[in-house]
């Protein structure tokens, strides 16, 4: 008879489980609307990562009461079909799959800044990139009713890491994550660099690991700035020396060969991967973690249901100002 394995301390935690409790703020949300918001999500690349991704939008829009619309398109036809998806009121959201064209081209960027500021549900325009690392919350100060859309998948991780109750709610809003050193490997425009800054602008002193180095996204010493700075850490500060000093590592590299060094990592780290691939070893992993959070998927698609839903009541808020206005 073989040997029981010896107990694990690592919590593994399931993006489902995470997902259920934003579920149920979206569907009172949905309930309080009256309405079935449409969103519509353009497709126009072979990119399996997106394939997939669409295919969970539509699946969980359709569980959630949404309407969603997949259009399959070439990419020379994108800007077009944004274009007239803006003008379109039966739409209320639009997302778009990336990558559409190959880098070096910046083309996607352009791409992002067309979709409407209404309408745009992932919260790449340039407006709510702007209020994401200038620490703006609101799209209406002072009087704050319309929040800023923040990105999908760097927000899905913030819901993570409130769940898990990394966040202090002890401590003011827009501070709990002070005292806590995180470190995120990815720094893509799209994901790892937005996240870091969130991160920083919630408290924590950030280490953000890319290619090109190590960078330090924090608001200073007794978290006393408005929004977060970026400092370049020396060519000698490696990846060997930030892991064992973070409590929390999070990982998002698309490579299928990358994984992150379990030996670095200090006992009772959370460790989470938001990469397709997993960056993380997972038996090995939950001998040295406190808690393991192996995927986000649901968790984004989640949060994106949120933020088409947080479109359609800022949208009705501007309305009724409005209104209030010309009476």
């Amino acid at each position: 008879m073989a040997a029981a394995a010896p107990p694990t301390h690592c919590k593994v935690i399931l993006a489902g489980t995470i997902a259920k409790g934003l579920l149920a703020e979206v569907a009172d949300g949905l309930q309080k609307l009256g309405e079935k918001p449409r969103l519509v999500g353009f497709l126009a690349n072979g990119d399996p990562a997106a394939h997939m991704y669409a295919d969970w939008s539509a699946k969980t829009c359709r569980e959630n009461g949404f309407d969603f619309d997949l259009k399959v398109i070439a990419k020379e036809e994108i800007e077009e079909a944004i274009l007239t998806a803006n003008v379109d009121t039966t739409v209320q959201g639009i997302i778009v799959y990336y990558p559409i064209f190959p880098r070096p081209s910046r083309q996607d960027s352009y791409i992002q800044q067309l979709v409407s500021l209404k309408k745009d549900v992932e919260g790449l325009g340039h407006t709510y990139v702007f209020n994401m690392y200038q620490n703006i919350r609101f799209l209406d100060a002072p009087t704050n009713l319309q929040k800023s859309i923040l990105p999908c998948t760097p927000l899905a991780v913030v819901k993570v890491l409130e769940y898990l109750q990394i966040y202090n709610s002890i401590l003011p809003y827009g501070n709990r994550l002070f005292g806590k050193t995180i470190t995120v490997i990815n720094r893509s425009e799209v994901v790892g660099r937005p996240l870091a800054a969130l991160l920083a602008n919630d408290g924590a002193k950030v280490y953000s690991v890319d290619l090109d180095g190590i960078q330090l996204f924090t608001r200073g010493q007794g978290i006393k700035k408005k929004h977060h700075e970026v400092h370049d850490q020396d060519v000698s500060f490696m990846v060997k020396d930030c892991l064992p000093i973070s409590d929390v590592v999070i990982s998002g590299v698309p490579g299928a060969s990358y994984k992150v060094d379990t030996n670095l990592i200090r006992d009772g780290a959370v460790c989470i991967n938001f990469s397709s691939e997993k960056n993380f070893d997972g038996p090995a992993i939950k001998e040295k973690a406190s808690i393991y959070v192996p995927a986000i998927g649901k968790v984004t698609i989640a949060v994106l249901l949120r933020n088409l839903l947080r479109l359609v009541q800022n949208h009705k808020v501007e309305e009724a100002t409005k209104d209030n206005k010309a009476t």
